[in-house]
């Protein structure tokens, strides 16, 4: 509700609807057993309960996202094997196929307590910007490293002619899936410094080593909503 560049944004209204009650929807779409909004605003709270819509009031002073869902985690009294997906609440457009996905690698690796997902860069211009979080990959498709720098980096500079399919620069989509149990232990592991200096709270997992699975899709995501402009693109499409 505090956003500086949208103001109250999760109440938004999205084609006669909150963005949140939206998001809500479109992850109900998914394969999940149970939708919950996590907030920490009665408001909120109030206005998924008239939408029909499950939610949970969590504590103001939370740091992160992930503090939050650790703490409705126990609010839901979830079991430590339970994949949980987070799905941030500005995302109206959400693909319900890739909140199965991120939850299908967690549960075809049992040795991996957290996943995520990532599209090919075919565009110079997003390579190079630091506000596109780029990601690299072992051969079992996990995160080696996460970076606001153009990465992996061609020596001869930006982005090959023809990106190596064996190694292709990929973009960092924002969705986790994590098991119940790392995620109440995740906020207890001391920040790291990489993750300071990139300020990519993912990074905190590798550095304690971690493992994070990654999902490649081949499709961009659809768009989240941090301005007035994306909000009048949202709505365009509703």
């Amino acid at each position: 509700m505090k956003s500086t560049r949208l103001p109250d944004k999760p109440l938004a209204d999205i084609g006669g609807l909150p963005m949140v009650v939206r998001v809500a929807r479109q992850a109900a779409q998914s394969g999940a057993g149970t939708v919950c909004v996590a907030c920490d605003d009665a408001r909120i709270l109030q206005a998924c309960e008239a939408a029909g819509v499950r939610a949970l009031l969590t504590r103001a002073d939370h740091p992160s996202g992930s503090d939050r869902l650790a703490e409705a985690c126990s609010l839901l009294g979830l079991a430590d094997d339970t994949i949980v997906v987070n799905v941030q609440g500005d995302e109206p457009l959400i693909d319900p196929s890739l909140i199965d996905a991120v939850a299908g690698s967690l549960a075809t690796r049992p040795e991996v307590p957290m996943s995520t997902a990532a599209h090919p860069i075919h565009d110079a211009a997003d390579f190079a910007n630091p506000n596109v979080v780029k990601v690299v990959l072992d051969a079992a498709g996990h995160a080696l490293y996460f970076s606001r720098s153009p990465l992996p980096f061609w020596r001869d500079g930006g982005l090959p002619p023809q990106p190596p399919q064996e190694a292709p620069a990929l973009r960092h989509i924002g969705i986790y899936a994590y098991r119940a149990g790392f995620l109440r232990a995740f906020p207890q592991l001391p920040p790291s410094p990489l993750e300071r200096i990139e300020s990519l709270e993912q990074l905190r997992v590798l550095w304690h080593g971690h493992r994070i699975a990654v999902h490649v899709t081949g499709r961009a995501p659809g768009t989240g909503v941090d301005t007035p402009e994306d909000l009048a693109r949202v709505r365009a499409q509703f």
